[in-house]
């Protein structure tokens, strides 16, 4: 796959955000690291079923369970600052690269012009790769 020039390269994993721009060519893309934002986590009722609804507090905190609704939380700030950037945009070519269940919160949130300027999605964990890793996977 060719990833043009300028492209915008988002990493997400449940705890992790990055960000890294195409500054070679299409052919041989270079990703340079971009500054990270600071996300505004808030939607931590995210991925919740419905039965979890009932239980009481101390039954979803304490024993580990309560990450998932951290990551999924992540996952839509994540998203939710990305479909902000495109809006103002600040991102006109994007690829996202994020585990599957980060993934798919994403794309629950993805607004119409994102999916507009997305090239392309692969569902792996990559953050804290080196770029080269990065390149290699989207090629493959």
């Amino acid at each position: 796959m060719l990833l043009p020039h300028g492209t915008v390269f988002a990493l997400v994993d449940g705890r992790n955000f990055e960000l890294y721009r195409n500054s070679g060519t299409e052919a041989e893309p270079q990703l340079d690291p971009l500054p990270v934002p600071e996300l505004e986590v808030t939607n931590f009722s995210a991925g919740m079923r419905r039965n979890d609804v009932n239980l009481p507090h101390t039954s979803r905190t304490g024993d580990g369970s309560n990450d998932s609704f951290d990551e999924s939380a992540h996952a839509i700030a994540a998203a939710d600052w990305l479909n902000h950037q495109v809006l103002q945009h600040k991102i006109e070519k994007l690829v996202i690269i994020a585990d599957p269940r980060s993934l798919g919160e994403m794309r629950k949130r993805y607004h119409k012009q994102l999916e507009g300027v997305l090239l392309k999605e692969l569902a792996k964990t990559m953050a804290g790769r080196p770029t080269a890793e990065i390149v290699s996977a989207l090629k493959g």
